[in-house]
């Protein structure tokens, strides 16, 4: 059994659907509000749940030997020992690229106290590093529907971002395939794109003028820090501009050469999601 957590987001879900298209096996996706799960393939187990709760916890560990973990959903520590106990055998991770690229921020803190948590836990491993996910602009997606300008810090500082598709096809790899335990992958887009090109790209898909305004770091912290908190935002800020490195802004070719085929355009995440803007 393979227990797929944050199963209705946007890697979870692409993920599960990957699992069941290339016949993994018994398959559960675990979700805090069942109703959600009416996407999932035809024979996947939906199971709400919350790793806050014991009784929950249990129930959905049962008789899974591969797990795909989205951190913080609550204890990692207690959900950890909880599935080494139950039997998991393999655990798979989404961290951040941040701990290599900006280990001082303490949200990269967080990330490596997870990994070394799943490191030390006696199962064995796989440690996925993304950078910057494609879904992100869906914070821009209130504004763009209301016609309002989309206002971003540091609009010429390009990341490589990364469609979390991409993400589901390495965590599917690693799950399924040998060679990928004790192993830790740092994963990009195949392209560097600037937030002004990436909004361009969804006026494109829309067909119609965005509204776009480059502001000072300090104005977006105001903005970020009302539903992140101060560190927070300061780390979003210092990752998306204000403090970026060539380890950051590095390309890589992992997804390609862990799935056989290239990583996503961002271009596609937008066609594929277009009407979340519309």
């Amino acid at each position: 059994m393979i227990l797929v957590t944050g199963a209705t987001g946007n890697t979870g879900s692409s993920l599960l659907r990957e699992l069941h298209a290339s016949g993994a096996g018994p398959l559960r996706g675990l979700t805090r509000d069942v109703a959600r799960a009416a996407s999932f393939p035809d024979e996947v187990e939906a199971i709400e749940g919350d790793f806050e709760d014991g009784a929950s916890l249990k129930r959905a560990l049962a008789g899974v030997r591969l797990m795909f973990l989205v951190s913080r959903m609550g204890s990692d520590a207690d959900i950890l020992d909880a599935a080494r106990q139950a039997g998991v055998e393999h655990v798979v991770v989404v961290s951040s690229i941040t701990v290599q690229t900006h280990p001082h921020l303490g949200p990269a803190a967080e990330n490596r106290a997870v990994e070394q948590l799943l490191k030390d836990s006696g199962m064995a491993w796989t440690i996925l590093r993304p950078t910057q996910f494609a879904s992100n602009a869906l914070w821009w997606a209130d504004a763009i529907r209301g016609h309002q300008p989309v206002q971003v810090p540091y609009a010429d500082i390009a990341l490589p971002t990364i469609h979390p598709a991409d993400i589901a096809s390495v965590a599917r790899v690693a799950l399924t395939e040998p060679g990928h335990r004790g192993r830790t992958y740092a994963l990009t887009g195949p392209e560097p794109v600037t937030a002004r090109q990436q909004v361009a790209t969804v006026a494109a898909a829309l067909g119609r003028e965005v509204p776009f305004a480059e502001i000072s770091r300090e104005e977006a912290h105001r903005h970020m820090a009302a539903f992140l908190g101060d560190e927070a935002a300061d780390a979003v800020l210092d990752v998306t501009g204000g403090d970026v490195n060539d380890e950051l802004l590095k390309v890589r070719d992992t997804v390609s050469q862990l799935t056989g085929s290239p990583a996503r355009p961002f271009r596609q995440w937008v066609s594929e999601n277009a009407a979340a803007f519309r």
